[in-house]
């Protein structure tokens, strides 16, 4: 008798199809079962107002989170970036599969980069992280340009410089080389001048805490270094008690000797929109081995951001 076939939870945008196809073929390959998408649309989906308004990126997250809790899919693919920083109880994260390009790039009018863009350029992206750290990087270069809020998917956000309403738009990386579309990039930003979201480029694999069979299977997708990092990344962005649309950059990368790796960075930002106000700091240690050891070293660097003056950097929250 042939076993059921697994039902994964994914939006319904074409990057989210895409991506959790990626994992779908990865998933039959180690369980030898049978992989069905499973289409759900989320309140981010169909909402237009800004992100920030609506509870940040949180909201693409709950309606997969409510169909693994009512058993209508076994598993969830979600981007990382997206995911609150609190675990609830009956869910577990059971794979972090190995990070893709975590930078952030630019699509432009006429080829330009950022440093070629004219005086007064109109750049869209939805993201106060990303806005932070372009006008601040305009500003320290003595450039002037715009930052304009948008949403919308990435034919959406492309479109918009098709069109010539914006000269250039800022998105992740890894998701147009999800959808194959690197071909349209004209600058990859490099991190030193804009820090990624905490988790971008890597996805998280979500099933049910007490389906610990199917756990253990997705776990073999896991990458540990990825793992590491991104834990160290999202607890740096919870100790700083910031939700998902805050102004945070954050990225972990690991420093080789060689072949040998000896350490992993991390590197924090906060900022206001305007970027007239940045804390930009890192800290270096042993490469985390534990969940608890990736936490400490995110929390670390987020009580010397704190110090710093990141709090009231993070936009309006109670305090």
């Amino acid at each position: 008798m042939t076993e059921r076939a697994l039902r994964l939870g994914t939006r319904r945008s074409k990057l989210a199809m895409a991506q959790s196809g990626q994992v779908a073929e990865a998933v039959r390959q180690v369980t030898g079962r049978p992989v069905e998408l499973v289409e759900i649309t989320t309140y981010g989906d169909t909402s237009r107002e800004h992100l920030a308004q609506i509870g940040g990126t949180g909201v693409f997250v709950a309606a997969l989170r409510d169909a693994l809790l009512r058993d209508e899919v076994d598993f969830a693919v979600h981007s990382l970036k997206d995911l609150p920083t609190t675990q609830p109880d009956e869910l577990v994260l059971a794979a972090v599969p190995r990070r893709e390009d975590p930078r952030d790039v630019l699509i432009a009018r006429d080829g330009l980069t950022f440093a070629g863009l004219p005086d007064g350029a109109r750049v869209g992206t939805g993201s106060p992280r990303r806005m932070a750290q372009l006008n601040a990087y305009a500003r320290s270069h003595g450039m002037t340009i715009q930052t304009v809020p948008i949403r919308g998917n990435i034919d959406t956000r492309i479109g918009y410089v098709h069109k010539g309403e914006l000269d250039a738009v800022v998105l992740a990386a890894a998701g147009l080389s999800r959808i194959g579309r690197t071909d349209e990039v004209t600058d990859f930003l490099s991190v030193d001048t804009v820090l990624p979201a905490p988790g971008q480029g890597a996805l998280a694999i979500e099933c049910a805490a007490h389906n610990a069979s199917l756990a253990a299977a997705l776990a073999e997708l896991d990458d540990p270094y990825t793992r590491a990092a991104v834990t160290a990344e999202r607890s740096l962005l919870a100790a700083l008690e910031a939700g998902c649309s805050a102004p945070v950059g954050a990225l972990a990368d690991l420093l080789a000797d060689g072949q040998i790796v000896k350490e992993m960075r991390l590197r924090g930002v906060v900022g206001t929109p305007d970027g007239s106000t940045l804390v930009q700091l890192s800290t270096t240690g042993p490469v985390p081995e534990t969940e608890t050891q990736a936490m400490a070293l995110g929390r670390e660097l987020a009580v010397e951001m704190l110090a710093k003056g990141a709090a009231g950097l993070m936009g309006e929250r109670a305090l």
